[in-house]
């Protein structure tokens, strides 16, 4: 089944538990939570305590993404706070290989990698082995509420296809019910998706769309199940 991330980016920050509760009872399988530090992207958001308050109310997974320069000197703040993934930028100051090994010593912390609409999918090529997410960003980072990048679609078939990944592969970014069944078809399992959901008006209900579109779309495309 599709797994559905709200990204808490584009919640209610002043009423964050309540926010956390609303979409898990509309059916959120997934926290997504944007990490900015105002260098690698021109904006700010939360640190890690913001994170260890998080985790005392969600009762699902946090999908922590640190759009930072640094992710290797924050895996252990992150982790230790509650992130149940902890997905980092091949772009980052920081050699991949040195952050998946931190992020492992957290056995029950899965590792993420991902990168920007303009890197070529060729940089994450000698890590697809080694994380159990990969996220392809569908936006420019940054900013909530962006218009989806149609070529993004392109760049998924390439990861599922042509480097055979497997594992867990989630898009961010321009997400809406009337794109989930595109991005499903082309071999993604995890779709993130911030105003779509949350300035939506009916959280179930939008949710429910994104299920229901993404989940067939995904089987139609024979992509692993696993």
């Amino acid at each position: 089944m599709v797994i559905i991330a709200p990204s808490l980016l584009s919640s209610d920050y002043s009423r964050l538990a309540e926010e956390v509760r609303a979409v898990e009872d509309a059916g959120a399988d997934w926290h997504h939570v944007d990490v900015m530090d105002g260098h690698f992207v021109p904006n700010i958001t939360i640190g890690p305590p913001v994170v260890k308050a998080l985790k005392k109310v969600a009762q699902k997974p946090l999908d922590v993404h640190v759009m930072i320069e640094e992710p290797l000197r924050y895996v252990k703040p992150f982790c230790e706070a509650g992130a149940d993934i902890y997905t980092f930028h091949v772009e980052s100051r920081d050699e991949p290989d040195a952050v998946i090994e931190a992020v492992r010593t957290f056995g029950n912390v899965r590792v993420g990698i991902t990168l920007n609409p303009g890197t070529p999918i060729e940089k994450l090529a000698p890590y697809l082995d080694r994380v159990d997410m990969v996220l392809v960003m569908s936006v420019n980072p940054g900013f909530g509420a962006q218009d989806f990048i149609e070529d993004s679609l392109d760049r998924v078939r390439e990861l599922r296809v042509k480097y055979g990944f497997r594992g867990d592969l989630e898009i961010d970014g321009g997400i809406k019910v009337h794109n989930a069944a595109a991005v499903a078809r082309a071999g993604v399992n995890v779709l993130v998706s911030g105003s779509g959901i949350f300035k939506s008006g009916d959280l179930r209900g939008t949710i429910s769309s994104l299920r229901a579109a993404a989940d067939d779309a995904y089987r139609e495309g024979g992509w692993p199940m696993d």
